[in-house]
């Protein structure tokens, strides 16, 4: 694949951006989706592990992270983890003080995806007992897309 280098700061980090120059169009994607999990995830680290292993089954490339931090405050115990892909971004947030817990995941990307995976992978590690999701085409507008889960 050919790739051009984009560099920049943000704030004092400094960030490689990679551009995919094999991308023919971008499609502007987004799933969000909410999971009431029996199993919601509380290691950070197992999450970052299964962020990455998300994220390589989509076929997308990560340009930084994961980063996770868990947050042990009561009300909004949980955990967050972020990636940034080189077509945007994949999210996850994590509320596991309420039964069953709250699993919020986001999947951002200019690239193309199979939705299927990102469901499959879920329900395979969670165990969740309710989904709910939206899938935008935010190309023009933020126009619902149907799929099949």
């Amino acid at each position: 694949m050919g790739r051009n280098l984009w560099y920049f700061k943000s704030v004092d980090i400094p960030a490689i951006i990679y551009y995919n120059n094999n991308m023919k169009k971008p499609v502007h994607k987004h799933l969000i989706i909410r999971a009431e999990c029996n199993n919601a995830p509380t290691d950070q680290y197992a999450v970052e592990k299964w962020m990455r292993e998300l994220i390589r089954d989509i076929g997308m490339l990560i340009c930084k992270g994961p980063i996770s931090a868990y947050v042990d405050e009561p009300g909004n115990r949980g955990l967050t983890c972020v990636t940034i892909i080189e077509t945007s971004h994949v999210s996850m947030h994590v509320w596991d003080e309420v039964n069953p817990g709250l699993v919020q995941l986001d999947v951002y990307t200019c690239g193309p995806f199979d939705t299927k995976i990102v469901f499959d992978k879920l329900k395979k590690s969670f165990d969740p007992i309710k989904i709910q999701w939206k899938y935008l085409d935010r190309e023009h507008d933020l126009k619902e897309v149907p799929i099949d889960k």
